[in-house]
Order: C-alpha cells, then structure tokens, then sequence
C-alpha cells in the first residue's frame, strides 16, 4: 500500500500496515503490536528525542545539511539585512510582515510597556550583589506572574495578546536592571525617544549625560543578533516551553522554565565556552597545538558543530559579517586572531570536515559581546531576550492545537522487580 509502512513482527509473525504522513508515523500506531491481548503493546525509545517529532509547527524550518533557517518561510538572511527585530518578532509571533500601521501599532505598543513596576525593581535589589543576571532575570519572570494575574486566562485571545506585548517589552528591562544591579550602579528608565535595541543599550550604558545617544553601529548589530536568536525550533528551552506550557499554567511561569533550561551551559552558555576556549588557547601560535590536542580527545572544540546543522550554520555567516563592523567602533577583540585562525585549520582539515564541524552562531556572538563591553555572565540573558518571542509564539501554537495534551513522555522501567517490605531490624 501506497504512504504505509509495512511492519513484521518476527515475534508472531503478524503484519502491519502503518499510515505515514508527512515523512512519519504515529508512536500511538505502534501500540496495537502486541505479543499476547492483554500487553501494554509496543513504544519507541528515543533519548533526547533525536529522531520524534512531538507537534507540528509553522513558525520555524531548519534544514540542517543545507545550512537553511526560515522564520515563516522567510530566509534568515533577508531578515537579517532588510527587517529589525521588533517586525521580526511581530512575524514569528503573528505569522505575516506587518503592513505599515500593523508596525507602527505594534511598535508603539511595546514602547509603551517597558516600564517595570517599582516592586520589581525591589525584588531585584533583593539578590546578592553577585548574583548571576541569568539567575536574576528568570526569577523576575517568573515574578511577573503575580503582578498580571490575567495571564492566566490563556485561552482568552486578547489576553494572550497583551501578555505577549508585555513579556517582549519588559525582558530587555528585566536584563538591563539585573546588569546595573550586578555592576553596583543606579537603574536607567527606558527611553521612548530610542528604537528597541537603542533604548536597551540606554538601559544598560547611560552614566551621567541627560540623553544616550547610541551607536548606531552597535544598535544595528544588537538588532541583527536579537533577528538570529528570535526562534529555532524546537530545541531544549522551547521544548522546556511547551511542555511547561502544556500545563495550562501561565506564560510568565512557563517563560521563566523556559529561560531556566537556557541558563544551562550546553544551551545558552555555550559562547562564554568559546570565549574561555580562546582565551586558555593564548595566542594565534598556539592554535595548531590546540587544535592536535582536540584530535587527540585531549579537549574540546566549542563553537563548531551543532545538533541540527551538518554543514555552516547561517547564522554564524551572518555575525562573522557583523563582527567586523563592530570592531571598527569598539576596536578589535584581541581573541579575534585566534578565532580566525582556528576557524582556517578546522575548515580545511578532514578530521573536522568529515565530521561536519563547521562554525556555529555561538562561535563569533560571544566576541562581539564582550568587545559591546558586556561580561561573559550576560550572554544567555542576551540570548533569552529576542528568544521570548520564539518563546511565545512556539507557546500559542501549543495552546491552539487540537492535538496536544499535557506532556507525559514513557519510561522503561528497568528497577527491581516487585519485592516484599523488610522492617528496619532485620535489613541487612
């Protein structure tokens, strides 16, 4: 039969004929395959979830051996060029481009509510001095959830909609305080005068002058990033997302999960990595040593490779570009050097090229971070601002589908068997 997949079960000899749809068959088809009537009835085994599709998605596609990225259809590299980060975001979490006044209203709308409110900024003060950001900027997340206790009305759709705005507006505000607070100085009011990367960059930099005037260089380039890192399908913090979100709990709660899974080093962490990698590696001299060391097992090659692309992440094509401008105005990151040069020897060396290890976005954002003047502390809460908007629509998605219940994966159970209590004095 034609778009089935015939399954034979050598353990009873019976056939199957499995529907395949879209390139994949259900988990739940596999259940009739039993051995005797009354069996659980057969289930996949899949770590990490390397091989199952959980939903269906419009918002982003990614083909990883051809380095392609589209947020709704539209390359990466267009957006990158020609839109800013707030009509991005607009187009992941509304699914079209904003016509004009869609994008002036929207604009407008998230302008108007970056102010947080004053018990926020207590809350905040209330962390130790040292206190990570990222640590400081998920709590705060999580905190909005009683200030907005409308956001639990998850199925009303203009609810929904403010609680975007909101969540978009105030998390580049949530960041930039956490960053004044860890650096000891007073927290900057957001600037309505100033584009969204612009009024960031006030909020994090401003001193004494009555008016911040940015870079406009380093406001292009922030934009840029925040279009990079907008969504990417259904990785960790997403998935941590909507299974969170599956709950029906409210998206501040579901958000600040989402935003905990980030923290991790393997996930949002991974270009403070490359940044200490090309620190301990020195010098430009000490590049081929390193990289025999690597080949040897004898270390690690951060920046380079990732779960979904097999050829050169489109992204990191991008930011290489970027980073150049930057260092025109904050002068180069001396780590640059040794980037270059090992990027050179690891894209002509077979040992990484039949491993298909090619540059990834984390491998030059962390440079133009740092040369931005921000601490290595404050990479993922750059990375988890502009990902609230992939955060929320991938969140909407979840709730509008008929076909997701609350997330409960399977197990194996691989424990003792049923076994008899034994009291405490004759334990041995």
């Amino acid at each position: 039969m034609a778009d089935t997949l015939t399954i034979t079960d050598n353990r009873t000899g019976r056939h199957y004929a499995i529907p395949i749809q879209d390139g994949t068959i259900r988990a739940m088809d596999l259940r009739q395959i039993k051995v005797t009537p009354d069996e659980f009835g057969m289930m996949t085994y899949d770590p990490a979830f390397t091989n199952t599709a959980a939903c269906r998605s419009s918002i982003t596609y990614i083909d990883g051996d051809k380095g392609v990225l589209m947020y709704r259809g539209y390359p990466i590299e267009q957006l990158a060029e020609h839109s800013d980060f707030l009509e991005t975001a607009y187009l992941i979490l509304l699914g079209e481009l904003p016509k004009g006044p869609e994008l002036d209203r929207w604009t407008n709308d998230i302008t108007h509510h970056t102010m947080l409110h004053e018990n926020i900024k207590k809350f905040l003060e209330g962390f130790r001095y040292d206190a990570h950001p990222m640590g400081m900027f998920l709590s705060a997340v999580g905190a909005l959830s009683t200030f907005y206790p409308d956001a639990k009305n998850i199925f009303d759709v203009e609810s929904r909609h403010l609680q975007r705005i909101r969540l978009v507006a105030k998390v580049p505000s949530i960041a930039a305080y956490a960053f004044r607070h860890t650096i000891g100085r007073p927290y900057v009011l957001p600037d309505n005068d100033l584009s969204f990367s612009g009024n960031f960059l006030n909020m994090l930099f401003k001193m004494t002058e009555p008016r911040y005037d940015p870079s406009p260089v380093l406001e292009r380039a922030l934009d840029v990033l925040f279009i990079l890192h907008a969504d990417h399908e259904q990785n960790c913090s997403t998935h941590a997302m909507r299974g969170i979100g599956s709950s029906h709990v409210d998206p501040y709660s579901a958000l600040a999960g989402a935003a905990a899974a980030l923290y991790g080093p393997l996930h949002g962490g991974a270009n403070e990595a490359v940044l200490r990698m090309l620190t301990e590696i020195g010098s430009k001299a000490n590049v081929p040593a390193f990289v025999t060391r690597v080949k040897a097992g004898e270390g690690r090659l951060m920046g380079f490779g990732h779960r979904v692309y097999k050829s050169y992440d489109p992204r990191a094509k991008i930011i290489k570009r970027i980073a150049d401008l930057v260092f025109e105005v904050t002068g180069r990151n001396p780590l640059l050097d040794i980037a270059l040069e090992l990027e050179r020897i690891a894209l002509e060396d077979e040992y990484f090229i039949s491993r298909k290890l090619y540059p990834n976005v984390d491998f030059y954002s962390g440079l133009i971070y740092q040369a931005m003047g921000f601490p290595v502390d404050m990479f993922p809460v750059l990375f988890a601002i502009p990902r609230t908007a992939g955060w929320m629509a991938q969140w909407e998605e979840m709730l509008q589908d008929p076909e997701q219940k609350i997330a409960r994966p399977r197990q194996i159970y691989v424990g003792p068997a049923q076994r008899d209590y034994v009291p405490r004095d004759k334990r041995r």
